[in-house]
């Protein structure tokens, strides 16, 4: 789909501007959620365990074949929700965002640390809502 569906409105009138994230997405279409996706391979052996930047890598290739399922691309996608057991592991995490995402439309997006996720070795969780 062309992102032509989808408005992007980084900042709203009165709200600081977000940095690689724009407060508002809107699109008429269908709506496609993708379950949180973590850095597991086809046999669900964890990818870069202790790596944060190999964990997110994974990550958005998980996200990129799943919304491929539902005939959508990341230019479809309207909301990430970052889930790091590390806030600090968001550097890395925009780091591979930024190769999939373009820069200058980015989708709304959340990042809040949690304990932890299914599995100790994991250290960040990625869910996606997109409007195709």
């Amino acid at each position: 789909m062309a992102d032509s569906n989808l408005t992007h409105i980084a900042a709203p009138e009165g709200v600081a501007p977000g940095v690689g994230y724009s407060h508002v997405v809107m699109g008429t279409g269908r709506f496609v959620a993708i379950s949180g996706q973590v850095a597991l391979d086809e046999q669900g052996d964890v990818v870069g365990a202790g790596d944060a930047a190999a964990q997110a890598r994974q990550v958005f290739a998980n996200l990129q074949r799943c919304l491929a399922a539902a005939g959508a691309t990341f230019d479809d996608v309207v909301k990430f929700t970052f889930y790091l057991t590390d806030i600090r592991h968001l550097p890395a995490v925009r780091e591979a965002r930024d190769a999939y995402v373009n820069a200058s439309r980015p989708p709304a997006s959340s990042a809040v640390q949690v304990t932890s996720l299914v599995r100790p070795e994991l250290l960040l969780e990625i869910e996606a809502f997109a409007v195709i």
